[in-house]
């Protein structure tokens, strides 16, 4: 459990609140590169850290974000007209380029240098891997961006996405470190598949529901492992590296670590009760085929709210006759699934009366880590960040290995390029 304190402290991540300013010290993906795609298409609305921006792409294609209301008299810009390398309010015409500077204030007389004396907040910008990243911390502390797996491939080997979840980023994070609940929310099986042996089937995390977990501090931020049982004196080895600030890959497939496709998630915050679940998946050696990545990236979403269709306003489609006869949930998708029991933990999580046990060592040092940097802040130190891009050079683990392998040694094969 986490007292009240230390809950209201991680899970709030607007300007000047400690969460809110590690969080800033970090690049993070905003929006798809193709929601703008095109020099000169129409600007996008983005919510992060609980700041409203708007995206767009100028004349040159140079992207940029920046505060959603024009400094003259609030009105928004994502209304204006975005032409010759800038983004134009059309309430009275003033116009900013991609570094927030007013490049044009025709409602002033020509004379005037007003126009050099307003400037836009505006923030650092790349189009990187298929996302819009943006940087909204100190100039001086901006690390490289990260050389994530999905960015250092070419566009046919990768799939991305982005969707809303209705509850607090961490909650994303708590379930995408959390290998345990594998065996029950996405494969679990109820009494009248489990107990009939044709129809069970023979999956490894279902053989075993109580792995043993392991945690390393890394210089990305964490992996942690969980091994189950399996023949042969061996066992089944799931690692999940743990990305500062909010990114995972997933275990899983099997072969050639560098021949797999690899998928994970990202949760940046869109408010405090709301986050944006960035997907993405890549394949380090062939273009991915159709259809060919994490679920997520494929579920029907609501346009305008970019929730999914199945949501808590359906109750995630869940069919009782299914959960009765079929699988544990009765909910369809693994992504709806995840979604639908983060959400019902309420938009943020009291996590004062929780009752941890020994498969939440990932939550855990997870939440520690993101105490000491808020806490480092506090004390006007700068926290840690990972701040070389190739930090971030990591996949997943999901292999049967020998008893005598140490975890020292599996965690060995989560550096890209490892045998």
């Amino acid at each position: 459990m986490l007292s009240a304190q230390d809950n209201e402290m991680i899970t709030r991540t607007g300007p000047g609140t400690p969460m809110g300013e590690y969080l800033r010290r970090f690049w993070m993906p905003a929006l798809l590169s193709e929601e703008i795609a095109e020099p000169d298409s129409p600007p996008v609305r983005v919510k992060i850290l609980n700041e409203e921006l708007i995206a767009f792409r100028d004349t040159n294609g140079d992207v940029g974000i920046i505060d959603n209301f024009c400094p003259h008299r609030r009105a928004s810009l994502f209304f204006g007209r975005n032409e010759e390398c800038g983004l134009r309010c059309v309430y009275h015409g003033w116009k900013f380029d991609t570094k927030g500077d007013c490049v044009d204030m025709p409602s002033e007389p020509a004379e005037s240098n007003f126009k050099d004396k307003v400037k836009i907040k505006a923030y650092p910008a790349e189009d990187w891997g298929g996302y819009i990243w943006a940087y909204m911390g100190p100039a001086e502390s901006m690390p490289e961006l990260p050389e994530v797996g999905w960015a250092m491939v070419p566009e046919s080997h990768r799939k991305v996405s982005r969707r809303l979840q209705e509850n607090n980023f961490v909650q994303g994070i708590e379930g995408g470190i959390d290998s345990s609940h594998i065996s029950f929310l996405h494969f679990g099986l109820p009494p009248v598949v489990r107990d009939d042996p044709a129809r069970a089937g023979h999956s490894l995390s279902n053989k075993d529901t109580a792995p043993h977990f392991i945690v390393k501090t890394t210089d990305y931020g964490f992996v942690y492992g969980a091994n189950r049982e399996a023949e042969n004196d061996s066992y089944y080895w799931r690692l999940t590296p743990f990305m500062l600030p909010f990114f995972t890959v997933i275990p899983g497939g099997s072969g050639n670590p560098d021949e797999r496709t690899y998928s994970g998630h990202g949760w940046v915050p869109a408010d405090d009760e709301s986050c944006w679940m960035f997907t993405y998946s890549w394949n380090t050696s062939r273009p991915l085929n159709e259809g060919e990545g994490h679920g997520a990236s494929f579920l029907e979403k609501e346009p305008r709210t970019m929730r999914a269709v199945m949501n808590k306003d359906n109750d995630y489609g869940i069919d009782r006759e299914v959960q009765r006869t079929k699988t544990f949930t009765g909910i369809e998708a693994i992504s709806v699934q995840d979604s639908g029991i983060q959400e019902s933990m309420g938009t943020i999580c009291d996590r004062t009366k929780e009752h941890l046990g020994t498969s939440d060592s990932a939550v855990i040092a997870m939440r520690r880590m993101y105490l000491q940097g808020c806490r480092d802040l506090l004390e006007g130190k700068e926290p840690f960040v990972p701040m070389k891009g190739s930090a971030y050079r990591v996949r997943s683990v999901a292999d049967v290995m020998d008893k005598k392998v140490t975890f020292e040694e599996t965690t060995e094969k989560v550096a890209v390029g490892a045998a």
